[in-house]
């Protein structure tokens, strides 16, 4: 009780603080060490007192400050760890304040050094900006933020705005970077590293800022396909001009999350830079569509708390679907919606949270609030749904809104729209409506013959035969296709083949990928024509043939090797730790290309790579030699990660680990061969009951 009174309290105080207080503009002058990962420098923020008040609060998490002056005028004040507390100085109306600060963030701002490839960059959303830069936990506390960034001359710096100079200083440059509106902390952004970037025009005439590392540039296009596709279509479907002078985006490794929606300036994860074969496995443009409309829903205008939430990442799921409607069709769209209605339907079993809850799972957030909106669009219709949204917009741009504030809108347009029984049925239970959702989804005629072709697993195969060559032969969308095949999955070979050439002959990539899956068994008169899998355009494949054909022919394993030796496949070099594990692993005896290609693999486990590759590599080492020492302690670093996803596969794999006593000895062994931070992470592990 007494933590959630303190929780309580604190919002209330900041929330009574934005009332009375009203910071108006920053202006960050700083630097950043990498080495010791520091950041540093001088803050001036001009500020509104409107009532009177008798501390004001900046956060700013295990900071430390010097020559704090207010009005020009040096003042006392006091740090409490997590926020900076002023209590004199300041005057009704106009103020100013200025002061030094150092930092050494332990969240939100990320250094990653991987092959001497330095990258730092900031994640706010979630994390907050006040661990690295003296600012505003509240969402509704909107300032214009405008940073000068010093840093290795060597390096690209990017921040929010535009850049408006950068001029030498000694061995170093400093970056000056400037906005024009009033945005949230916790979009504050800074990306560095090694980047090259392209401008491409807008419709509108916004210049769009898409940057690459070098190593990467072949997968340029094939990265940022459709961008100004999905740019021009949101400006003219929200029907409010994009607000932030400048768009750009930027790939990191290692990113937290898929992508972040920080104002002008998205960070998002290089698992999205891909080549044309990786685009066909996972491409960013659902990502590039959704965080481009946060620029609008969630930038623009910004939930006033967690309950609202879903005003933001709902909107920007449902307009980033509808962004990939405008590229890929109708079909492709229904098809999405379809898809998230099964995960919505089935995780009420254990999801008992509404949407209109901070507490609400991201699954509700995102995907029942795109459901939601669909919902209304195709009541009220696309015209009507369109006009409310620029109206809420354009009301409430550069402030803080709750539900009631858009839904006011809706009403204002769509007189009849009962917003009452949208807000009860969407909002307010946790159920998903599925026979609303269905009828909607039956609109389409894919969806009908969807639905149609799943009633058909009810026959016996000789029933549906000709049915299955006839969509087979057909220009349907794909999954009915791949329908098809999952139904005939346990049927006898001799019976399906001729279906499964069908299949094969669509040289259709999902559809061909659907083979590969559901043919586990492959007899030898069917080997040739599954070994073309071999060759698809898609990794996924690749990788799903290999490993079938590998079980079912041993007598061509070599041959299957040859094949995939020169493969690397993603960022995740999927298809390159499958050549070396099966290479290893199926040759015998000792030569020097088989310890080659043993280094290279525990090379790959090594915190020079991203995690990805490092996690892939550690499981397949591990197959190989369960106790190789290097592959241990590298397990070990991976608990020190700052990728909570990542550390906690390591914590998790250890744990497994530990159960054996060979493995207790090994790591303890080790410890003095480890550095603090991995020695303490190991030795939690090991005192673990």
């Amino acid at each position: 009780m007494r933590q959630i009174f303190l929780l309580l309290f604190s919002f209330f105080s900041f929330a009574q603080q934005t009332q009375k207080v009203d910071f108006k503009i920053a202006y960050g002058n700083i630097s950043i060490n990498a080495v010791e990962k520091k950041v540093y420098g001088s803050v001036k923020y001009v500020f509104e007192v409107k009532e009177a008040i008798d501390t004001i609060k900046i956060d700013a998490q295990r900071m430390t400050f010097t020559d704090v002056i207010i009005n020009n005028k040096e003042v006392r004040f006091f740090n409490s760890g997590k926020t900076l507390n002023l209590f004199e100085g300041f005057k009704k109306g106009k103020n100013t304040i200025v002061f030094l600060y150092e930092a050494f963030p332990k969240q939100t701002m990320y250094f990653n050094n991987q092959i001497n490839n330095l990258q730092i960059w900031t994640q706010g959303q979630g994390k907050y900006t006040s661990h690295w830069f003296p600012s505003f936990d509240d969402v509704n506390e909107k300032v214009v933020f405008n940073m000068n960034i010093t840093f290795d001359k060597a390096y690209n710096v990017l921040s929010n705005g535009i850049l408006k100079e950068v001029y030498k200083f000694n061995d170093k440059k400093i970056w000056k970077y400037k906005m024009q509106k009033p945005m949230s902390s916790y979009l504050l952004a800074i990306a560095i590293g090694d980047f090259r970037n392209k401008v491409v025009a807008s419709k509108s005439g916004i210049p769009l800022q898409l940057f690459i590392q070098p190593k990467d540039t072949a997968k340029f296009e094939s990265t940022y396909r459709y961008s100004k596709e999905i740019f021009d279509f949101l400006e003219e479907e929200i029907g409010l001009k994009y607000k932030w002078q400048i768009y750009k985006q930027i790939p990191v490794e290692d990113f937290l999350y898929a992508g972040m929606e920080n104002t002008s300036a998205t960070i998002f994860s290089e698992d999205f830079v891909v080549d044309d074969i990786g685009f066909n496995d996972r491409n960013y443009v659902n990502v590039n569509a959704h965080e481009l409309a946060h620029q609008w829903f969630g930038d623009l205008v910004t939930a006033k708390s967690g309950k609202h939430h879903w005003l933001q990442e709902g909107f920007a799921t449902y307009y980033a679907l509808l962004s990939e409607r405008q590229i890929f069709g109708d079909d492709y769209f229904y098809h999405q919606l379809y898809r998230s209605s099964l995960q919505l339907r089935n995780a009420v079993e254990t999801d008992t949270i509404p949407m209109m809850n901070e507490k609400a799972s991201s699954l509700s957030f995102y995907q029942k609030g795109a459901w939601a909106l669909h919902y209304m669009r195709e009541k009220i219709g696309a015209k009507l749904f369109r006009k409310a949204v620029q109206n809420y917009l354009k009301k409430h741009q550069f402030k803080n809104v709750e539900t009631s504030d858009f839904l006011a809108e809706v009403k204002k347009v769509a007189p009849t729209f009962d917003s009452n029984n949208f807000k009860k049925t969407w909002l307010e239970d946790y159920h998903f409506p599925t026979e609303i959702a269905n009828d909607l989804l039956k609109k389409n005629q894919f969806i009908q013959t969807l639905f149609q072709t799943q009633q058909l697993g009810n026959n016996s195969f000789a029933e549906n035969n000709e049915n299955y060559k006839a969509i087979l032969n057909s220009t349907v969308f794909y999954p009915i296709k791949t329908e098809v095949l999952y139904q005939i999955k346990a049927i006898p070979f001799q019976e399906k083949k001729e279906l499964l050439n069908l299949a094969l002959q669509t040289n259709d990539i999902k559809v061909r990928q659907a083979v590969a899956e559901f043919t586990a068994d492959i007899p030898f008169k069917f080997k040739v024509h599954y070994e073309t899998l071999l060759d698809d355009a898609s990794y996924e494949t690749k990788e799903i043939a290999f490993m079938n054909l590998w079980k079912n022919f041993p007598e061509s394993r070599n041959e299957y090797l040859t094949k995939a030796q020169n493969w690397i496949g993603g960022n995740d070099k999927s298809l390159r730790i499958l050549f070396l594990t099966f290479y290893i692993l199926s040759t015998e005896g000792e030569s020097q290309e088989k310890t080659n290609y043993y280094n290279e693999l525990v090379e790959y486990t090594s915190s020079k790579y991203e995690t990805s590759v490092r996690e892939n590599a550690i499981i397949n080492a591990f197959t190989i030699n369960d106790k190789e020492t290097t592959v241990l302690k590298n397990l070990v670093n991976t608990t020190t990660h700052y990728k909570w996803q990542f550390s906690k596969f390591g914590r998790e794999k250890i744990r497994e680990l530990l159960k054996f006593e060979v493995y207790k000895s090994l790591f303890q062994n080790m410890l003095p061969t480890l550095s603090e931070n991995e020695k303490y992470q190991l030795q939690k592990l090991l005192i673990e009951k």
